[in-house]
């Protein structure tokens, strides 16, 4: 009788992370810092590159965005890989293929061998990103720890993206270009030490099978798409293009009819049933994309036309790693108070406000300006991807974290691949068309100076007999610059409206 009187009884206390989670998630950071900084470091680089090996246009928007087109194809099927033979085990794994192949795009001797080095540097990559934050998933079960952890790592993100500029800069003040990926060699070190140590293994005690046809047509739905955008601001719009294109929308609606009759699909495509949940995914896509569009030129934009060292330009970006740093003491206390959808519609108004800022500031004289808007779009950027990120984590249940990290980082690394991609071939486009006349030039000359600013700065001088035709180049790049931007600002604004009507300020419960 005495039993049927008794209350409901309790749910177990969510465990607390201790000190050992707290550092692996330190190890983990590092990981996906390094990681970040390879994705930008080159963009310091470009000039030096341009010098040295001469590529084309084309090639050298590869050089920049071929690791994440790589990277992203591959998220998906690793993923799911690390929730089957262990997160930690396929970390190491990719640890220790990154390092060699930094090796490789060190002491590349073409730009055709740096692009295929920076190939293999995202399929190491791949293994890499879904296994820290589903690591990170499992470690930390109680809600308000792992949306601080959370930040932790998206900080690591963030400011490696924005230290890679600094990095860059610093090493090519006293080094060649390839110093930049020798760098990655004891750092990468100390993370297969400090993973080996720290970080426990953790994996899905159910995993199915692994479906290779699933993973074969997630890679089919991505490059081909790829392939098309980066021939059209080759070539233009043609047949080949429009094919692969049509291709990989063909392999997109196949996978995703496959992952329905699947028990363990790699892609729970039900998730994206749920606004909710499709309006996150696609306002991280939309801040990375015009983060990552606007970075990779704005190096050479500080280098080319504002004439300052590499080292020089990487510190004046720095507000920008500063405030992403910030967000991490903040971001948990904003999104408990205010809920997801609020803060992500914040952050990324926050963001197109910076976004104006700079378009601004890139057509004046001094630094201030453009210091103001890197601080703000460092605060919206950061911001944004933290409450995305842990709103993914906690829609699904901890055995499925890899897979729900793959499609976080697909989204961030394909708003990374196509922000360069788009407006960069954007940006590219706006400087050819004001460009002045160039009918006085010698045909090298002229060809260097279309091909691209950096091009053209290393055969005229400031100086030299056509001295006023490099001014007002650079005044192109600058022009070109503030029309990206403002276009960044825009893409922003419409994402923020979406995230403030579909997506729901309040937690979803974790499973």
């Amino acid at each position: 009788m005495a039993s049927r009187m008794q209350g409901p009884v309790e749910a177990p206390a969510i465990a607390k992370a201790g000190t050992r989670q707290w550092a692996a998630l330190a190890a983990l950071s590092l990981a996906v810092t390094l990681l970040a900084v390879d994705a930008t470091v080159l963009a310091l680089a470009l000039p030096a590159l341009t010098a040295d090996l001469a590529p084309t246009a084309t090639q050298v928007l590869w050089i920049g965005d071929v690791y994440s087109f790589a990277l992203s194809g591959l998220l998906i099927s690793m993923g799911t890989l690390a929730d089957r033979i262990g997160r930690k085990r396929l970390l190491l794994i990719g640890a220790a293929g990154f390092g060699a192949a930094s090796l490789l795009a060190a002491f590349a001797p073409t730009a055709g061998w740096l692009i295929a080095a920076r190939v293999v540097l995202g399929v190491a990559g791949s293994t890499i990103m879904p296994s820290t934050l589903s690591i990170v998933r499992n470690m930390f079960t109680d809600p308000k720890q792992r949306t601080r952890a959370v930040a932790v790592w998206s900080a690591g993100a963030a400011g490696g993206a924005a230290l890679g500029p600094l990095v860059g800069g610093a090493l090519l003040e006293y080094f060649w270009w390839g110093s930049v990926f020798v760098i990655n060699l004891p750092i990468m070190l100390l993370v297969l030490v400090s993973v080996a140590l720290v970080v426990p293994e953790s994996r899905n005690p159910d995993p199915g099978r692994f479906d290779l046809a699933s993973a074969a047509l997630s890679v089919a739905a991505i490059v081909p798409l790829v392939w098309a955008v980066k021939h059209a601001s080759g070539t233009g719009i043609d047949a080949a293009g429009v094919l692969a294109a049509a291709s990989s929308i063909v392999a997109a609606v196949v996978f995703l009819r496959r992952q329905r009759t699947l028990r363990m699909p790699l892609v729970d495509v039900t998730l994206f049933s749920r606004r909710a949940f499709t309006g996150t995914v696609l306002a991280s896509t939309v801040a990375v994309f015009a983060f990552s569009g606007l970075l990779f030129f704005f190096s050479q934009y500080l280098q080319l036309v504002r004439g300052y060292s590499p080292l020089q330009a990487g510190l004046r970006e720095l507000p920008g790693t500063v405030a992403a740093i910030v967000v991490v003491v903040v971001a948990a206390r904003i999104i408990t108070r205010f809920g997801v959808g609020h803060v992500l519609a914040a952050s990324l108004l926050f963001t197109a406000a910076g976004f104006g800022l700079l378009a601004v500031a890139e057509g004046s004289r001094g630094y201030t300006g453009l210091a103001v808007g890197l601080v703000v779009i460092g605060l919206g950027v950061e911001l944004t991807y933290t409450a995305a990120t842990d709103a993914v984590l906690s829609s699904v249940p901890s055995e499925r974290a890899g897979a729900a990290s793959a499609i976080s980082e697909v989204s961030y690394e394909l708003g990374v691949a196509l922000g360069i991609a788009l407006l960069g071939t954007l940006h590219t486009a706006f400087y050819r068309n004001g460009l002045p006349d160039l009918s006085g030039l010698p045909d090298p000359a002229r060809q260097a100076v279309t091909e691209s600013l950096a091009a053209g700065a290393h055969v005229l001088t400031g100086d030299g007999p056509h001295a006023q035709i490099l001014a007002d180049a650079r005044d192109a790049f600058a022009h070109s610059m503030q029309l990206t931007s403002i276009i960044a600002a825009l893409l922003l604004l419409v994402s923020a409206v979406i995230a403030w009507k579909v997506i729901p300020s309040r937690r979803e419960p974790d499973r």
